[in-house]
């Protein structure tokens, strides 16, 4: 029996250079983590055991205790893409109900969801349900991701980062 290989470094997108040893691909929700066992696309075990919760987005790489880097790849998943005449509009309903968006210039991608779908279709939206990755924005004050918001002393929302 071997023991998987721990991974302990995460090296976000453009902070790291040359090829990956392996690839890991993930869906947005496994993306999200602090301490898991993990196998790699090739079918290698791998365990992160990073210092906190962490967002890993696509093209980050997590670096084993051997110097390995794993590439980060967003998996493909059930996704809404969304386009209509007011993109703006249908970007500031899907934002007020704190669900993570992907922001294109021509569309938005969320998570399939039948109550989102309905109100985004009362907007005039049109709606195509893919399969495909779903890679969101990260919060509004810096990267990863937001949880929910909780208003700060002056009344602004706050981020929750992991």
């Amino acid at each position: 029996m071997s023991f998987p290989l721990p991974a302990r470094i995460h090296l976000p997108k453009g902070q790291w250079q040359g090829p990956a040893a392996a690839v890991v691909t993930l869906s947005y929700d496994e993306r999200f983590l602090r301490r898991k066992r993990l196998v790699t696309d090739a079918g290698e075990p791998l365990m992160v055991d990073l210092a906190q919760t962490t967002n890993l987005d696509p093209g980050d790489a997590l670096e084993t205790d051997d110097g390995r880097r794993i590439e980060v790849r967003a998996a493909d998943e059930p996704v809404l893409r969304v386009t209509g005449p007011n993109l703006a509009r249908l970007a500031w309903h899907i934002g007020n109900r704190h669900t993570p968006c992907e922001v294109q210039a021509d569309h938005l991608v969320i998570r399939q969801d039948h109550v989102l779908e309905a109100m985004l279709a009362g907007l005039g939206a049109s709606l195509t349900r893919v399969i495909g990755p779903f890679r969101p924005e990260g919060g509004a004050y810096g990267h990863g991701r937001t949880l929910g918001h909780d208003h700060g002393p002056h009344g602004f929302p706050l981020a929750h980062h992991g």
